[in-house]
This record gives C-alpha cells, structure tokens and sequence, in this order.
C-alpha cells in the first residue's frame, strides 16, 4: 500500500510541474474556488522622442582656462539646440567636471592641465528633425564635442497600452473559458485582477566617433509595449 501511495505522489508532483501558467483551484478551507489564468498582449509602435547626450571636453593650461573655454563651447551648444527647436525645459545639465590630467612616465608624474567636461541631456520631440540638430549642436561644440548616447522612447503611449491591455484580457479571458468548458463548471465573473507593463527595449547607444560630416540619419524604428494580465475568475458547478 505504501508503494502505491509514493507512486500516486510521484506522478502528482510529475505533472504538477509540467502545468503552464494556468491554475483550477478547487474550494477548500483557505483559497476560493476559482480558475486562475494570465493573459498577454503585445503592442508595437514607432518612438516620438529622442533623447540625446551632448557635451564638450576641453584641456586648459589653468583650471580658469580650462573652464572659461569650456563655458563658451557649451554656450555654443546649447544655443544651436535651443535654434533648433529644443525647448529649453527639455535640456538638462547631466554632468559637468574638473579634474588634472597627468603624463606617467620614467617614473615621474608631469601635470599636463585640468579637464573640464560639460555635458547636457537633450530631448528631441521632433524626431525627423533629430538628425539636422545633432550635426547643428556637434558643429558648435568643434572637436571638442562629445556624444554619450542615443535614447528612443515612446511618450505617448497610452493608446499603445489601452490595445496592449484589450489583447491581454482576451488572451486571458480564452484561456479561462475553455479550463471552464474542459473541466465541467461554468465560469463566473472574475475576483482579481493584476496588471504587469514590461517597458520597452534597452536603447540602442551611438558612439560619438560614428559621427560623420553628411547628414547625420536616425531610424527611431519600433518598440513593443507588452501587457501582462493574472486574471482570477470564480466558478460554478
């Protein structure tokens, strides 16, 4: 009797680990009776806005120098974006810096000047103006201009999501409907509801070496949004 009882567990524990996400819970004294389900739905879109790092990197002989060059570099810089239509509500300073900069060699250590970095955080709304901005601020910075990154993100997503969420609910909504058909009950309205909303891609990151003369091109491409749904439905015998 023994063995037939191990058996009995060991093909429950067997497919209990072979179950998708799907759960038919039977009442008992600490959970509800019910059918648990998670549904999905996936939406794509092109981005509306581009956010870029931009800034300048200047050497002095002096801090004062250094910084005083760097100032009218970055001045510059964010005249050409502001030129450009970036509102200035949507450029951020992100990093500015001052450090020396040494020469290591036989053994001694040589001050070469003092560094001082400037870097902004630009947010482009209009994208197919992206590419004649960026060349317009790197053309004001000279060679000292440096370009972190490039950031595409979909700002006005909510459509995106309201599509992403119908889908979702559907997804879960069919699976519910046919465990309910399988297994013998009817399905009753549902008690839970739990929202998860998986943010898009990683950005795609330029260096700012691939920075050419010609026009710079910029392809947004396109993001997913993506709903996920653990929907809880109550049943009937």
């Amino acid at each position: 009797m023994r063995r037939i009882l191990i058996g009995v567990v060991a093909v429950s524990l067997l497919l209990s680990a072979c179950t998708p996400n799907v759960t038919v819970t039977n009442a008992s004294a600490t959970a509800p009776e019910g059918i648990q389900v998670t549904g999905q739905g996936k939406v794509g879109g092109t981005p509306d806005t581009l956010t870029i790092d931009l800034g300048v990197s200047v050497r002095g002989d002096t801090v004062t120098e250094a910084v005083q060059d760097a100032a009218v570099l970055a001045d510059r810089l964010i005249a050409a974006l502001e030129n450009g239509g970036i509102a200035e509500q949507d450029i951020q300073t992100v990093n500015y810096s001052i450090f020396p900069e040494y020469d290591y060699r036989n053994d001694t250590r040589k001050l070469l000047g003092y560094r001082v970095t400037n870097t902004v955080s630009a947010k482009i709304r209009d994208i197919a103006t992206a590419g004649s901005v960026i060349d317009a601020a790197t053309a004001a910075g000279g060679d000292a201009v440096q370009v972190s990154g490039v950031q595409f993100s979909l700002e006005d997503n909510e459509s995106l999501l309201k599509a992403a969420r119908e889908r979702a609910w559907k997804d879960a909504q069919a699976k519910a409907e046919q465990l309910a058909a399988l297994s013998g009950v009817t399905l009753g309205p549902p008690t839970s509801i739990s929202e998860t909303l998986t943010t898009p891609p990683a950005p795609v990151f330029r260096a700012a070496s691939d920075i050419e003369t010609a026009a710079t091109p910029i392809q947004p491409g396109s993001q997913t949004v993506t709903v996920t749904l653990s929907v809880e439905f109550s049943i009937s015998s």
